[in-house]
């Protein structure tokens, strides 16, 4: 993700290293941004028939998201009494992700991003923050129970589609949280987390990040080493995204399941971007049966847009040096006002995050490929026609366009990481008695 959506995130990016949260990298708001939702932007098909299809599809498959910033972004948005100030069961005039236009997008498990920024690894709060971020998903289903429910298993996920709700799993992005202590890794299982994002801006104690020139381990640490087994042996499935390209491939020589990659594109379309994976990457996941999920910031996606976002960020770096102004002066957002009338923002579009699906099924195969969109993660660098949650069908519209069927689309809408997920959980049952350093692996909820 990258956060993020508070304000004047733009001007917050002035403290942060180019990657650093907030996070993805992400570029300040954009003045004349339209606002998200399928009235104010062009879908992706010109073709009716293709526009009904992909709908049809969007309401008939599960769709899940890899990686949605909403935990984040909500807790950003506490007021003074550390009230939440929004209320996503309705249509929230902020962010990217709520209730109804996830049911207009066909979206039906999101994963909750349990987002632990690097600052946290210094200062010891990781796991307390990382708890009061999975209090509050887990507020979401007593508050609205007939619209919300935690997703603990592939299985809780088919169930709650059946009844009309939308699944709440939770990833965690960061691995700070686990410490130096590996009976952390069950703690989080048991709370709900179901995948773990190893790393995140900055190396950690487990791994190498690929936003961090420092390689602290050259990959993995040694403790990393038992982090990967242990999350194999509970059944928490490790994410790769974030981690340094030798942090990657130490993993796959480790693992003995397939991993994800949540949140992370192909690095062919953008150029020495090491957060995005390479080819060769790519090739390695398809071996090691494990799914590439889609960013869809405009950041990630195309050069041109990267380029764009780097020259505002560096624009605004330089007026406040002349100006000697911290970042939250007012001068600083109506600088960025002016300087956004005279250079135009560069988004990508549907048909480029559709050149990266592409691209990972060249190498892959359909079978590797899914969406982790970075919704409210990325900013306002979304792509024209991927605004927000209610725009899937947008995409899945320019996927049927390039002649991809109705089961291509199913699997990279959900088939291919229910497939993972299931799996990893599989593998943990068959290790349920291996002794661990808390023991017997966690059962697998049902309730």
């Amino acid at each position: 993700m990258s956060h993020r959506l508070v304000p004047l995130i733009a001007l917050a990016l002035l403290s942060c290293k180019g990657g650093d949260h907030e996070h993805e990298n992400a570029p300040p708001p954009q003045p004349n941004a339209t606002e998200p939702g399928p009235s104010t932007t062009k879908l992706a098909s010109p073709d009716p028939a293709l526009r009904a299809r992909a709908k049809e599809l969007a309401n008939k498959y599960i769709i899940v998201d890899g990686h949605i910033d909403v935990p984040y972004r909500l807790g950003a948005s506490k007021n003074d009494k550390g009230e939440i100030t929004e209320d996503i069961s309705k249509r929230t005039e902020k962010g990217d992700f709520d209730y109804p236009r996830a049911r207009a997008g066909g979206l039906d498990a999101p994963f909750m991003s349990i987002y632990v920024p690097a600052k946290y690894q210094k200062d010891g709060g990781a796991k307390k923050f990382a708890d009061s971020l999975i209090d509050m998903v887990m507020s979401f289903e007593k508050k609205w129970p007939d619209k919300f429910k935690i997703a603990r298993s592939p299985a809780e996920v088919r169930s709650n589609f059946g009844k009309g709700l939308i699944s709440l799993p939770m990833g965690m992005e960061n691995g700070a949280p686990i410490g130096d202590d590996l009976k952390n890794i069950a703690y989080f299982y048991e709370r709900g987390i179901r995948y773990i994002t190893l790393t995140h801006s900055k190396d950690n104690l487990i791994s190498d990040s690929s936003y961090d020139t420092s390689a602290t381990w050259k990959g993995l640490s040694p403790f990393g080493r038992k982090v990967v087994e242990e999350m194999n042996r509970v059944g928490i499935m490790i994410d790769i995204s974030h981690v340094s390209d030798n942090s990657f491939y130490q993993v796959l020589d480790i693992t003995k399941v397939p991993v994800i990659a949540s949140h992370s594109s192909a690095r062919q379309f953008t150029v020495d971007f090491e957060r995005n994976m390479s080819d060769e990457m790519i090739e390695a996941i398809k071996e090691n049966g494990g799914v590439v999920m889609i960013n869809f910031g405009s950041t990630f996606i195309n050069d041109e847009s990267r380029r764009y976002f780097d020259r505002q960020r560096n624009a605004m770096m330089a007026y406040a040096w002349k100006k000697k102004i911290p970042r939250d002066d007012p001068k600083m957002k109506e600088f960025v006002k002016e300087w956004v009338k005279g250079n135009p923002p560069k988004f990508a579009t549907v048909k480029d995050v559709a050149d990266h699906i592409d691209r990972v099924v060249k190498f892959a195969g359909v079978d590797h490929v899914g969406f982790g969109s970075d919704f409210d993660g990325v900013g306002d660098s979304l792509p024209v026609g991927l605004k927000d949650v209610s725009q899937y069908p947008n995409l899945i519209a320019e996927l049927l366009a390039r002649g991809y069927s109705e089961t291509d689309i199913e699997k990279m809408a959900s088939g291919n990481l229910l497939r993972v997920w299931a799996a990893v959980e599989n593998h943990a049952k068959k290790g349920f008695n291996t002794p661990g350093p808390k023991g017997p692996v966690p059962e697998v909820r049902t309730d």
